[in-house]
């Protein structure tokens, strides 16, 4: 694939055509509603929505109904359900898709020890009889509707059982309409590197689109991946977070050659402002202002000044006061830096997501 490629043809999931091959990574407790219209408005193409739990006794709590929220989401709405029983897959499938999804996704690639536990995420992978029947039965929930399937796994479970090649094989057979890989095992969770060779290998197997994940943290990155591996589109997780215009980013490199310059101060304030008007809209007030605070602190963590300004970000409590918050801070920054300091306009770092993912993985 060459590197305009990426952006230049079309790609389709199912019967559905995406407007670029740039993927935002479903990430517990970062992936709402909220934040996957950002990034949609700032280049990425698809994005796919914190995992949603299958037991039907949690369906209709706040944390679930929340993620099943798609009011006002813009096309296509993808919805990834995790479970270990075949059945209650299936019909959490149907649940979803009664509410909106146009995708569904199933997660064999989270790592968090919570849903480990229950051998569910990336656990099934090592049950394969148990993950092909889990495919197939939601296979056959979403064919009356039309509905395609995608699953998301890792590369196994550990360094010694890496067994993603033979599920991709048995998934693509039961219907699976596109396949993402993150190019590290269960064992690894978030450390250590990814590995790329793999998500290779299984784009050899397979003929359905595949997506690389795992360590795109930057323009360069991001053409080396699809060079590597071959893989039909490139899936962004971390690197988002503060950072949601890195899909253009990416978009723009691949097709010229060259960066973009960093974004200018004031349109960094004026996303991150509305970015936080729909995130109350969602939680409330007591929740989206505690849960807003993570987004405002990977925003402002590398700029001058952002640790200090995290720090007392976290002790307002009221929607207003983080509004005026935001504002003041960018209008003095913008004073001095007409545009982000370029050493802020690269990745976010890692900080807390293993605990971050641990703590939200568990969908309920």
């Amino acid at each position: 694939m060459s590197s305009t490629s990426l952006t230049a043809s079309a790609m389709r999931i199912g019967a559905i055509e995406l407007p670029n091959r740039l993927f935002v990574a479903p990430m517990a407790g970062v992936t709402d509603r909220p934040f996957r219209q950002l990034c949609k408005q700032l280049g990425a193409g698809y994005a796919v929505s914190e995992m949603v739990t299958s037991r039907k006794d949690l369906w209709h709590s706040l944390k679930t109904s929340r993620r099943a929220n798609h009011e006002g989401e813009t096309a296509p709405i993808a919805v990834q359900i995790a479970g270990t029983d075949a059945t209650m897959m299936a019909e959490a499938a149907a649940y979803n898709i009664d509410r909106g999804a146009q995708v569904i996704d199933i997660n064999m690639g989270c790592p968090a020890k919570k849903v480990c536990n229950k051998w569910a995420g990336s656990a099934l992978m090592q049950d394969e009889p148990l993950a092909l029947q889990i495919v197939e039965a939601v296979v056959a929930a979403c064919l009356p509707h039309k509905v395609p399937v995608t699953l998301k796994m890792r590369t196994g479970w550990s360094q010694a059982h890496r067994n993603a090649v033979r599920i991709a094989r048995a998934a693509e057979q039961a219907g699976v309409a596109m396949l993402t890989v993150h190019g590290r095992t269960r064992e690894q969770g978030y450390t250590g590197q990814a590995e790329y060779d793999t998500i290779a290998a299984v784009k050899d197997a397979v003929r359905v689109p595949v997506v690389a994940n795992g360590d795109i943290t930057s323009p360069e990155k991001a053409l080396a991946v699809l060079r590597h591996t071959g893989a039909d589109a490139i899936m962004v997780g971390r690197a988002a977070q503060g950072r949601p215009w890195i899909f253009g980013d990416i978009a723009h490199y691949l097709a010229t050659g060259a960066h973009r310059a960093p974004p200018q101060t004031a349109q960094v304030k004026r996303w991150l402002l509305a970015h936080l008007e729909d995130h109350y809209g969602l939680y409330g007030e007591f929740a989206g202002v505690r849960t807003a605070r993570k987004h405002i602190g990977w925003a402002v963590r590398a700029l001058p000044g952002g640790e200090r300004f995290r720090a007392h970000m976290n002790t307002l409590d009221s929607c207003a006061a983080q509004v005026q918050a935001v504002t003041d801070y960018f209008d003095a920054l913008s004073l001095t830096h007409d545009r982000l300091p370029v050493t802020a306009s690269g990745p976010a770092g890692g900080d807390g997501m293993q605990e971050v993912h641990e703590a939200a993985c568990v969908a309920n």
